[in-house]
Formats: C-alpha cells, structure tokens, sequence
C-alpha cells in the first residue's frame, strides 16, 4: 500500500528508521525554549500586531455580518485590491474575476498549485536550502523534488547558475521560486531571474513563485516578480500573502495570481482544501491593500527590520559566528563551525544551555545527503522580527559564546 503520508513524512526528514513520526524541529526548539526560558529566535513570527486599522476593518465586518461562506474565489474586493496592487506596484494587470484567487494562506495556495500542476513523473525544481513545506507539497502530489543550490556569498547567498541549468530536465514541469527568500533573506537579482525565465522556457515549465516577503526588502533594493519578465506573465503563477506585509500570521489570507486557466487549475484543488476561508478579514485584507496609511506602516516595518536585521547580525559576528547578512525577510543565518560546532542540529539543541537562545538547523530547510546539506550543516537559522528588547536581551546572551581574548 502506498502511504503518501510516510512520503511526506521522508520528505521532510521526520520519518525514522523505526517507521515513526519524529516531531518537527521547530516544535522541538519551542519546546526547548519554555522549558529552559531561553530567548526564542527559531520561529518566524512578530510578538507585535499589525496596524490598528486593519484589525478595526476586521472587527467592523465581524458586526456587519460577514461570517458565512464568501465566495469560492474570494470577495470581489479582495480580489480587486490584490489586482490593483499588482497592477500599482508591478504593472502586472490580473483580471480580478478570473486570474485572482483568494487562499488559506500562502501556504494553501502553493500546495494547491503543486497538486494542480504535477504529479508522478514529473519534476518540481526547487532552490536548496527551500521552506520546508515545498518538499512536503511534492511528496503529496507524488512528483519528484529536484534542487539548484544557492551558496554564500560576501554578496549574500546567491544562485549557482551553473547548477540551476543543470537541475532542469525535460521533466521539469515546475519551478518553484522563493524570493526573498526564507531561510537565507537573499533577495534575488534580475540576473537570476532572468536565468530562472529563459530556462523555464526552454523546458516549457510553469513557475510558481512564492513572494509573502516582498514588501520585506532591505539596503535600498526591490523585489522584482519573475512574472514581469519577457515572456513570464502567461507562465507564472504569483503568490503572496497578508500574513507577513501587515504582520498578522495567524490571520492565513493568501491569493494567487496569473493567467485564467492556471489560476482555474488551482481553484479546482482548492475548493476541495478549505472550501473557502476567512470571510470577516478578506474585507480587512482589501482596507490594508488598499489604503495609504497602512503602506505607510509597512515602509516603516521594513526599515525597522533592517535596522533590527543589522543589530542581530553585529551581536552574531561579535560573538563568533560566521554570518552572512540577509536583504530581505525575517531571518538571518549563521554559521556554527568558527565557533567549533560543526553540526547546527546538535548546536540548536545545546545553545539554550550554552547562551539561552534558541535557534533553528539550517538542516531543516535541506535535502538530506545533498550537496546543500553538506555544505550548510553547521548553519542554524534565527529571525529578528522581534521587539528591540527582546533581540538586545538575545545578544547579550550570544556574547557567552565568544571565544576567550
């Protein structure tokens, strides 16, 4: 019989050799963190709320009634606003009746691309080290995961060219981009993109591009859609999310974007997912899109990522890590192996102890046996969209680990 839960459950390293189902590395390090009271920097969430208003336009259609089914795709105003802010942002122009889809999230629209888009015999490319629900969403849809690496760099963790020609294939039926990428916070360049593109084309595939951080960019750079290349507009589907730009996560209104009858392939799955989602925040979601005040606030959020980005990075190089400095998202990553810990598992799991901070294995995020894993087995991941105090309290703890004179 074949399980596709035990396939999920390999894809994403928690299957063991006994047949179990290990808990995931995030829920392991939360769990280390309340038990040791250790500063939590593993898991990817503010410990603030997103603007007052938005919530007030959430609570106004809680008390004007919008509490049943929305429709499948989405309120016409939602799926207006996400239009529009292609349109304002990009110069991309969706048809909000038949090229926007509204989603439970980001993460609900990727998985119903992959299972619309692929299946066995099929490759879905990925850039390594990858979200780790990427390789969850191929194993579901029974495709084969394939991977181009992304190396560090003093410009940052950029794409080996090289590699990415060499991961596509004939069978290459998806691409499934990330940027700004989590878990390096490269930002890619229109370089890489162009690569990406002319290889998509060359092997006829659709790329599915994952942008929930595209407000989140740092150093004076922007985010550039693949979509928006030559010849990318009918072939790529474009997906982002409120939960990251307004910084409310638990909120899960995510859409899709990009041409009718990819989108119409997505809604198909999705209907039968989550049906529909959300109904009192997708008006909330469209006010946020679309109001000058709330832009006004996520200009601010991004500066003060940066700002808190560079107070995490400083207090890790100073306490003896190797760090290569993120442009963009929530998180940075750092290398354990100056410090003498050559395995990032093993050092998330003694840095509660060692510094009283808790971070991430890099590991999770990488193919096991790949050249990435390899490469990055010393690394560990930690996120800075946390209060001031709370990041100054971490580096002063880091500092433990510097090496003695």
């Amino acid at each position: 019989m074949n399980l596709r839960w035990r396939d999920v459950a390999a894809a994403t390293g928690l299957l063991g050799a006994d047949g179990s189902v290990r808990s995931t590395v995030f829920a392991e390090m939360s769990a280390l963190a309340a038990a040791t009271g250790a500063v939590n920097l593993g898991q990817g969430f503010p410990d603030v709320d997103g603007p007052a208003a938005v919530v007030r336009a959430a609570q106004d259609a809680l008390a004007a009634g919008a509490n049943q089914y929305p429709p499948g795709p989405g309120i016409p105003e939602l799926r207006r606003a996400v239009a529009e802010h292609q349109r304002d942002r990009y110069g991309l122009t969706p048809d909000p009746d038949r090229e926007v889809l509204v989603t439970a999230g980001a993460t609900e629209a990727l998985a119903a691309a992959v299972l619309a888009l692929a299946g066995p015999g099929d490759e879905v490319l990925t850039l390594e080290p990858y979200y780790d629900a990427y390789a969850a969403d191929i194993a579901l849809a029974g495709a084969r995961h394939t991977t181009a690496p992304l190396r560090a760099t003093p410009q940052g963790f950029r794409v080996d060219l090289e590699a990415l020609e060499a991961a596509f294939t004939d069978r290459t039926r998806l691409v499934l981009l990330n940027t700004p990428h989590n878990p390096t916070g490269a930002v890619l360049s229109r370089e890489e993109l162009e690569a990406v593109a002319r290889l998509a084309v060359r092997h006829d595939a659709v790329v599915v591009t994952d942008e929930v951080y595209e407000h989140l960019v740092f150093d004076g750079l922007r985010h550039v859609p693949i979509a928006t290349l030559p010849g990318m507009a009918e072939r790529t589907l474009t997906i982002s999310s409120a939960g990251k730009t307004y910084s409310f996560t638990g909120w899960k209104v995510g859409w899709v974007t990009g041409p009718a009858a990819l989108v119409e392939a997505v809604r198909t799955v999705k209907q039968f997912l989550t049906y529909v989602n959300a109904a009192p925040l997708q008006p909330a979601v469209a006010f946020a899109l679309g109001d000058p005040g709330v832009a006004r606030w996520v200009r601010e959020l991004a500066a003060s990522l940066e700002r808190r980005r560079d107070l995490l990075v400083e207090g890790l190089t100073a306490a003896g890590f190797g760090v290569v400095r993120p442009q963009g998202t929530y998180f940075v990553l750092a290398d354990g192996r100056p410090l003498g810990h050559d395995d990032g598992t093993e050092l998330c799991r003694r840095l509660p102890a060692l510094a009283g901070v808790v971070a991430v294995p890099v590991g999770a995020f990488t193919r096991p046996g790949s050249t990435t894993d390899a490469e990055l087995r010393s690394w560990v991941r930690l996120t800075f969209v946390k209060r001031d105090e709370v990041l100054r309290e971490a580096v002063e703890r880091l500092a433990a680990l510097r090496p003695a004179g």
